[in-house]
Formats: structure tokens, sequence, C-alpha cells
């Protein structure tokens, strides 16, 4: 699976290892909220270098479906169920500041982009109850949304709340113009480079793979943090979706459309030179809880052909993105860093403008400034709302973690003669131990089955043929190398561990 978006020959090259081992600021992860952050710290003449473990835009933002819009289906009736209406506003201006903030840099550096008529419609009457609570909200939070029963969709609709003139991006368009521009101020942006960790001590010491290097500010930028401090993987919901491209006969609505009913229906297009494709997603789940991931990719692209019948896929891919137990995003201070660690991360699908609302939060923090709403957010106060679904949320985790351990044990025994079906992959012990055996391409790999963070039981993810952990939503390759979450490390080749 490849996104629309990396599908293509990328102008971007890594920039070497640098001898330096020092840096003003050393930013983690080269998706939207980490090359805006070194951007803008470059530009204001900090020495910065960007790390990232695999490539440019390789995990979230290349493979989003580049909705940068205000109109985010139920998110503000949600956040007033839980917040004052002023945190409500603060979110909607962080957001509309991160969204006016890409546009205004891609008209100036001519990145093409379409504006659009955002639409949230729902097909059911219970639907189109919440539909009504997220449009008075969003009214008083600011926003001029209006109701339309026609929204130009081919299949009926109990109503719709739209709001004009948002945006349609190329994610991937966006990061190589910040890439480019980083190192026109001097910032360099070196792939293949996974950080492992960041000392608690200044200057701060961060471990590579590739060696170590200090700076005086960390801005980690990973998706989920890939340090524990402040455990903020316990206060996230990895949550999985997927996306397809389609070639579709005849007009296309030129909306960005979504769903409020589950499961998540979202589409939108994308101008090329052959025609405008249509792009759909949604039918998410939280990640690595699939029986089959491959079967929700399936669920999706079914419903795109009984709409759309005899379209061509030309593309399919999936993304995860994590939910913040309270709903609001976090960003700004990472515990024990003398103030000198930032990270964001909670964007809940909504990176586009959260991801870029972030990093102004976080470079005006470091370069010594800050905004009425980043400040009305981190003064919020959770709710009790909030703090149940964390409860929830981490028992559930550890009872997924004993059923597992339990279940494990009656699962087929693995032997060095195991061999699953080509694309697959199965769990069990080997020499008491639990083990991870796929089939490839024809080639046969076996790796721990305990996650490289936290320990807990692998599942198979025979969409996207990796190892997907389901308590806070690591992954891997079926080699066991470290695709994404919050591990630091590759899983151990062998299940069992060498004795010393």
């Amino acid at each position: 699976m490849k996104s629309l978006w990396l599908d293509r020959k990328s102008h971007f090259t890594s920039d070497a290892i640098p001898a330096e081992q020092h840096f003003d600021t050393i930013v983690v992860g080269a998706g939207l909220t980490g090359m805006v952050a070194a951007l803008l710290l470059s530009r204001s003449g900090q020495r910065v270098v960007v790390f990232e473990a695999r490539t440019l835009g390789a995990v979230t933002t290349g493979n989003t479906t580049g909705k940068l819009s205000l109109l985010q289906g139920g998110v503000l009736s949600a956040l007033r169920s839980q917040y004052s209406l002023k945190v409500v506003q603060a979110y909607v201006e962080a957001n509309k500041t991160g969204q006016a903030w890409l546009a205004q840099y891609m008209e100036q550096q001519g990145v093409p982009f379409q504006r659009r008529t955002a639409v949230t419609f729902a097909t059911t009457d219970d639907g189109g109850q919440r539909l009504r609570k997220e449009a008075a909200v969003s009214r008083d939070a600011g926003l001029d949304v209006h109701f339309s029963r026609d929204p130009g969709l081919p299949f009926p609709v109990a109503e719709a709340l739209e709001l004009e003139d948002q945006a349609q991006i190329h994610p991937m368009d966006v990061l190589e113009t910040l890439a480019s521009d980083t190192r026109e101020h001097g910032g360099l942006i070196v792939e293949g480079v996974q950080v492992q960790n960041v000392g608690s001590e200044l200057p701060l010491e961060v471990a590579t793979r590739k060696g170590t290097f200090t700076a005086d500010t960390v801005v980690v930028a990973t998706g989920t943090p890939i340090l524990d401090r402040g455990l903020y993987f316990a206060k996230l919901e990895p949550n999985r979706s997927y996306a397809a491209a389609l070639r579709v006969a005849g007009d296309i609505p030129k909306g960005m459309y979504l769903s409020i009913d589950a499961p998540t229906r979202s589409q939108r297009t994308y101008p090329t030179p052959e025609g405008e494709l249509l792009l759909v997603g949604g039918y998410g789940h939280t990640g690595g809880r699939a029986t089959s991931p491959q079967q929700h990719l399936n669920d999706l692209l079914g419903w795109a052909n009984e709409h759309y019948p005899g379209a061509e896929v030309t593309h399919t891919w999936s993304a995860q993105d994590y939910q913040a137990t309270n709903l609001m995003p976090f960003f700004g201070k990472l515990p024990r860093g003398h103030g000198r660690i930032f990270f964001g991360t909670g964007y809940n699908k909504w990176g586009m403008s959260n991801g870029v609302a972030a990093a102004l939060s976080i470079t005006s923090d470091i370069l010594g400034g800050q905004s009425d709403w980043a400040t009305a957010i981190h003064h919020r106060v959770t709710s009790p709302q909030g703090a149940i679904q964390a409860i929830r949320l981490n028992a559930s985790t550890a009872k997924r973690m004993i059923e597992d351990k339990a279940k494990v044990r009656s699962n087929p025994e693995i032997t060095d003669e195991t061999q699953p079906q080509e694309g697959s992959g199965v769990v069990g012990l080997y020499k008491g131990e639990p083990a991870a055996v796929s089939t490839v391409d024809g080639k046969v790999c076996m790796v721990s089955a305990s996650c490289a963070h936290l320990g807990g039981l692998l599942t198979w993810n025979d969409a996207e043929k990796s190892w997907d952990c389901p308590l806070h939503g690591s992954r891997f390759t079926p080699e066991g190398k470290y695709l994404e979450g919050p591990a630091t490390h590759h899983l151990q080749k062998s299940p069992v561990k060498k004795k010393d």
C-alpha cells in the first residue's frame, strides 16, 4: 500500500549525517509539525537539524487525506461536552491560525491547492441531531456554518452542514517546499536516523542509531511522543483509518465531505492531468485491534463502488493518528526536560491545521512569545468525563495485555518449520517465548512477538503486512524494523533472549 501523495518521484534528497555535534534545536520527525517548526526556527537564525527515522512524510502526513478544514465532523460539540466555550473558542482560534498560516505559505511559495466547501453530512436521524449540536457549538465558536439538504452527493442525506472557503492540499508538495525553504535558511534534514532517547540534563543529549548529538532545545514531532515522560502514550488512543484514490467516469462532487455517522466516510477530489480523482477514506479502528484491517479497507471500497459504480482504484493506503482521552491536542513542554523539550500530539485526524498550530505555539515558546489561544488551551482543566475516558482506555489496555498473554499459550506452538500462508502472520510460543512468524513475498521471518515499547503482544496487519501493537500503536515490518509509534527500537530478531 502506498498513498497517492507518496507515489511519485521526489525532488527531496536527504542531507548527510552532520559532522557537527551540537545544534540550537534538534527536531525529531519530518512530518508537518516538525517541518514547520524547523523552518520557523531556521528563519530566526537558529542552527537546526531534523532527524527522521524513515523518510520525509513517511508516516501520518504523507498518508493523510489532505483536508485543511475548520469543519471537523463532530469535534467541536465533543469538546464542548468537556470544556467551557472559552476553551472551545481557543481550539477554533488555534486551527484558524494554523490554517491561515499554511494557506498563506502555500500562496507565497506557489504550492498549488484548491479552495473547497467543507461538508459534514448525516444519513440518520441520530446523525442529524448530532449535526445540529455541532452547528450550534460551531456558531458559538465563531464559524459561519449553514445547513443544506442537497450537498451534491450521489446518495440521500438527512442533513448537511457546510463551511465555505476551506482547502484541500497535496501534503508532500507542502513538505518538500518546507524542506527546501528550511535548507535555504541553513537547516538540515537527515533521513534514516532514528532518535532513541533524549537526556534530561542541559545541553540535551540526543541518542540516535547513528551517533549522539546535543542541543539547547529538542522538538519531538513524531505523531505520538517517543519519550515516555508524562506518560502520554497512556493518554492517547491510536486510530487507524483507510483511504483510496479512484478514477471515476463522469462528474465528481467537488466539496470536501465527511459523515458524522459511523463508520466515518470521507471524500474529496484531487486534480491530475488526466482528470480529477475521487479520494475516499474512513472505516477506522483502534490501532492493532482489528481482526482484519484488510476487511476495513474492503468495506471502504465496497461503499465507494456502491455509489460510484465502475470506479477504478489507483491507490490504497492507511494512516494512524492519535486521539487524546480528553479530546484536546497536547502541545508544549514535555516533563523532565528543563523546559527545553517540546512536543505535539493528539491531533485526532485534523493535523493539517492542528499540526501547524502546534508548531507555531512551540516555536513561539522557544523564541520568547505565546498566543492567547495557546494559553487558554494549556490552562484547561480535564473534565471528569475526560478522566473517566483515560481510566477506561488504560483499563482496556491492561485487560488486553492479560488476555493476550493467556491467549498466546493456547495458540499452536511455533517451530523452526512454521510457515504461514503467503501474506499472513501467526503468533505463538517458540521455546516458551512469544514469537511472530510471517510470510511476505515468499520470505519467512520470525521475530519476537513482544512489542519493543512495553511488551504488548503483536497482531498481524493483513492490509499493510506489518506487526502492530494493540496497546499503544507501535508498528513494525515483517523483519521487525520499526515503522511508527512510541517504540524506539526494532523487534528482537530472536524470540528467545540470549543469556549472558
